[in-house]
């Protein structure tokens, strides 16, 4: 486990790797859009097939360098665990949740995770929790209640429930896997891969047991393809070498933008309405998760 410093010579290394990682964002915030262009695709099967295409997308990368496309599957079982915990967790949780709740409501409380990882990262070697943390995630929590209550008690809707804990289950789990692959530096991109196809196949066991199988039809199979191309498939490769080579405080910053650039697809395409409390809840969660970052934004990294 190791955290790496980068020298001031090796700044143009860094700029390039914090723009390639920054690309997951643009890719991250369409995710929304493309799974409800899936129609009703089942979540274990969308998984299953998602990172499927996620698999064969980092094969392609790994042959293109000239890597073999297993070499870096040899990892230790902890490593294999947070990995797989943390992709086929937090998919699994989405898609569930934009099935059991309005999309908009659901994007947003999964887009608590910016602010989760801020406080999570408070508990890691050399941290602490400090007032800042402390203050943001009390907005975030005020602006998750103005969110699931529309403004008052009268708007829980208690069908929508399981989707709204689908959905906080989400920024929970991407959360703890984000902070928890820090510890990780030396791990290579590439095992990502495995992680994926591990995924993958995890899901296509669950799918075919609890499930029923639904062919996609017309543009699903567009959006899937998608789905393993983009969101749930370059973008976690991109992230992953941005965090290790790039500048973490700067992506955890731009991290903030991802849900109201989601929230905003998901309105101009039609797929979701938007009132002033939806708007509302969105500034408290982002900017609790802004003034929660403060903080650390303003420390060095440690050599």
């Amino acid at each position: 486990m190791t955290t790496v410093a980068h020298p001031l010579s090796h700044r143009p290394a860094v700029r390039r790797a914090t723009a390639i990682g920054g690309t997951a964002i643009l890719m991250w915030a369409t995710l929304a859009l493309f799974t409800t262009m899936t129609g009703g695709i089942p979540p274990f099967q969308m998984v299953a097939m998602a990172f499927a295409v996620a698999f064969l997308v980092g094969t392609v990368f790994s042959l293109a360098r000239g890597q073999g496309a297993f070499r870096h599957l040899k990892q230790r079982p902890v490593v294999w665990a947070l990995g797989i915990g943390g992709l086929f967790g937090y998919h699994f949780f989405y898609f569930l949740a934009l099935r059991a709740a309005p999309p908009v409501e659901a994007n947003l409380l999964n887009y608590l995770w910016p602010l989760l990882i801020v406080v999570f990262s408070g508990f890691l070697p050399g941290e602490r929790l400090r007032l800042p943390h402390a203050l943001g995630a009390l907005a975030g929590l005020a602006g998750t209640a103005l969110l699931v209550t529309e403004g008052g008690l009268s708007g829980i809707k208690a069908e929508y429930l399981p989707g709204y804990l689908s959905a906080v289950a989400c920024a929970v789990t991407w959360a703890a896997y984000s902070v928890l692959s820090r510890l990780f530096g030396s791990v290579p991109t590439d095992a990502v891969g495995g992680f994926c196809l591990a995924t993958s196949l995890l899901a296509a066991v669950c799918h075919f047991v609890f499930e029923t199988t639904v062919v996609p039809q017309g543009t699903e199979w567009l959006a899937v393809l998608l789905l393993g191309l983009g969101p749930v498939g370059a973008a976690f490769f991109v992230w992953d070498h941005g965090v290790k080579h790039g500048d973490i405080k700067a992506l955890g910053a731009l991290s903030y933008a991802t849900p109201l650039l989601s929230t905003f697809l998901l309105i101009v395409s039609g797929r979701a309405q938007a009132g002033l409390t939806v708007w509302i809840a969105c500034t408290l969660i982002v900017g609790g998760a802004i003034l929660a970052s403060r903080d650390l934004m303003s420390r060095k990294d440690p050599a």
